[in-house]
This record gives structure tokens, C-alpha cells and sequence, in this order.
């Protein structure tokens, strides 16, 4: 990959066209304003480190989960029961 090199937002309004010429050559522009970094234009496929926002990986552990006293449910219940909360047809006759 090639250098980065730094373009004010004005000139990327500008210059558009050039700027994206840049990219395309396989450069990183780094768009900036006020002299402030903004965001990044990669050549597409290409790596750019880490996301600006990670999310969790690391492992949490084991829930624990209160027994509320109520039913056992297996997976397969617990979908149907889920899928049918906002079904009339289920929750019985709305119209009396």
C-alpha cells in the first residue's frame, strides 16, 4: 500500500474527481478539517486497521439467570411463544 497523504475536506469538495483519481491509484487519503483528521478513503479490499467502534469480544461468562418459578421451555417453545405475542389470532378475540 501506498502512503497516506492528507487532503483538506475543501479541496475533496473541490477536487473530487482528483482526490478519487488518488484513491484509485491505491493511496489512503486521510481527509481532514481544520487540520483535524476526519475519516479515511481506502482503496477498496484494501486493510485498514482497527474499526473506529470495536465491539465485544471477549467471552462474558456464564448468566445467571434467576428460576422465576415459571415453566421449563425448550428453544422450539420459547420461538413459537415469542413469534406469537403479536399475533390476534392467538391471544384470543379483540373485538368483544
Amino acid at each position: 500500500m501506498k502512503e497516506r497523504v492528507e487532503v483538506p475536506l475543501r479541496e475533496l469538495n473541490q477536487q473530487t474527481s482528483r482526490v478519487m483519481a488518488r484513491v484509485i491509484a491505491g493511496e489512503v487519503v486521510t481527509i481532514t478539517k481544520d487540520g483535524v483528521p476526519i475519516g479515511d478513503i481506502v482503496p477498496r479490499g484494501s486493510v485498514t486497521g482497527p474499526p473506529a467502534y470495536p465491539f465485544r469480544t471477549d467471552p462474558m461468562g456464564d448468566l445467571d439467570v434467576p428460576d422465576l418459578g415459571g415453566p421449563v421451555l425448550d428453544d422450539d417453545e420459547i420461538d413459537l411463544t415469542l413469534r406469537s405475542m403479536g399475533d390476534v389470532s392467538t391471544t384470543g378475540d379483540l373485538d368483544d
